[in-house]
């Protein structure tokens, strides 16, 4: 029977989203620290109170049932990054060399500027509050370095060395 003789439209009455993926490789461990976990929990109760101011009306508009399917696949990432996540608390100054958690401060030897960086984790990472994934390539140079230590590294703009300036 042709579809034209069918009362069945073309549009699937829910929007189509992929799963979540996550950006830690398999295996590896979901660390957060304390606060990365607690504005990660601060944003997924935002995203289910706008759920829910917006369920009724995503029954009759499209645009709106779209949104609402947009913030379902957040709140199911946060949901699983948060109940998979090692809350690791920040070592502080003490630690004596960068780790997980750490405030690190480095000087650029080829432009002489500073730089703060803190280490956390892959789903906190935040690059407007210099919040770096601890797999990235920048973060895995700083690990273990002291104080005075200076690290090579490959920026996209060319090789330098970041001298440990600062622990946190």
């Amino acid at each position: 029977m042709s579809k034209a003789f069918t009362r069945e439209d073309d549009t699937p009455d829910e929007p189509v989203l992929p799963a979540p993926v996550s950006l830690l490789p398999p295996g590896m461990k979901n660390y957060l620290t304390a606060s990365g976990a607690e504005r990660l929990r601060g944003e997924l109760v935002r995203l289910n109170d706008e759920r829910s101011g917006l369920l009724a009306r995503a029954a009759v508009d499209p645009e709106v049932k779209r949104e609402v399917a947009q913030l379902d696949q957040r709140i199911r990432y946060l949901q699983t990054s948060l109940a998979t996540a090692s809350i690791v608390d920040p070592p502080g100054a003490k630690a004596g060399k960068v780790q997980f958690g750490s405030s690190v401060t480095v000087r650029d030897a080829r432009l002489g500027e500073e730089s703060v960086y803190r280490i956390v984790g892959v789903d906190e990472t935040d690059f407007e509050r210099n919040e770096i994934s601890w797999l990235s390539p920048i973060a895995k140079a700083l690990m273990n370095a002291k104080v005075g230590q200076k690290v090579p590294f490959k920026f996209p703009k060319g090789a330098t060395e970041l001298e440990i300036v600062k622990i946190g």
